[in-house]
């Protein structure tokens, strides 16, 4: 009698959930980013570094959207300080907060979409409703980013890629002098940083095939992905 097949192993569910989390959330970032900036006069919803930039690109002349840009880093901040807040006072409790994080994230993705569905076409980057829309992407992306700072600690970054690229073009020279013989710490970054730094790609390039599909409309891809994920989690029971 033959022995059984030897079955290739599969990942634990938990090792799953992080993966599809990381990865998901990479591409939203990339995603929400390129709608933002495109239909948003040049707004980066994502993160702060690149409205300071464009600030900077502002007060070097061209001041379309300036205001917006102006109030874009303390909504971020405040946006920041209170999700944090929040995680805080449901850790206090031992309360999990990965639904949370992801559930209030989609709703207000949702909301942002609404927002600038209603505010375009706009004539101006400094329309009330297109200012209205652009902060509050910027609030929904904050609870993403402190998401990643604070709850799913243990996931790559998921709306800056540069740590990841550099880290990956690190490993890259490792592996080459380690001529392919990976050690678990090697293989460990290698996975951790290389899959959201395609998410976000994958999510930058279908955003501009969204406003070019959809336009603003474009967005709700967004908010339903981030809200599965938050389902996922729920469903699971477990951290990611």
């Amino acid at each position: 009698m033959s022995p059984p097949p030897v079955l290739p192993p599969t990942l634990p569910r938990k090792t799953r959930l992080a993966g599809v989390t990381g990865m998901g959330m990479a591409f939203v970032g990339g995603y929400v980013d390129v709608i933002g900036f495109v239909l948003l006069f040049g707004l980066f919803v994502a993160h702060a570094t690149g409205n300071i930039v464009m600030l900077g690109v502002g007060l070097a002349g061209d001041a379309g959207g300036l205001a917006t840009k102006l109030l874009a880093l303390p909504a971020f901040i405040g946006a920041c300080a209170a999700t944090y807040a929040l995680i805080r006072w449901r850790n206090a409790r031992g309360q999990p907060c990965e639904v949370l994080v992801l559930a209030l994230q989609a709703a207000l993705l949702l909301v942002f979409m609404l927002l600038t569905v209603h505010a375009l076409p706009a004539a101006s980057a400094n329309e009330p409703t297109v200012m209205l829309a652009g902060l509050v992407g910027v609030v929904a992306m904050a609870a993403q980013n402190v998401g990643a700072r604070v709850v799913f600690t243990h996931l790559a970054p998921t709306t800056m890629m540069t740590g990841n690229v550099t880290q990956v073009a690190i490993d890259i020279v490792d592996l080459a002098i380690a001529r392919g013989r990976l050690d678990e710490a090697l293989k460990a970054r290698l996975l951790k940083t290389w899959p959201p730094v395609l998410a976000f790609a994958l999510g930058a390039m279908g955003g501009a095939v969204g406003v070019l599909v959809a336009g603003a409309w474009s967005l709700i891809l967004a908010a339903v992905l981030v809200a599965v994920l938050a389902a996922l989690h729920a469903i699971r029971g477990e951290r990611s």
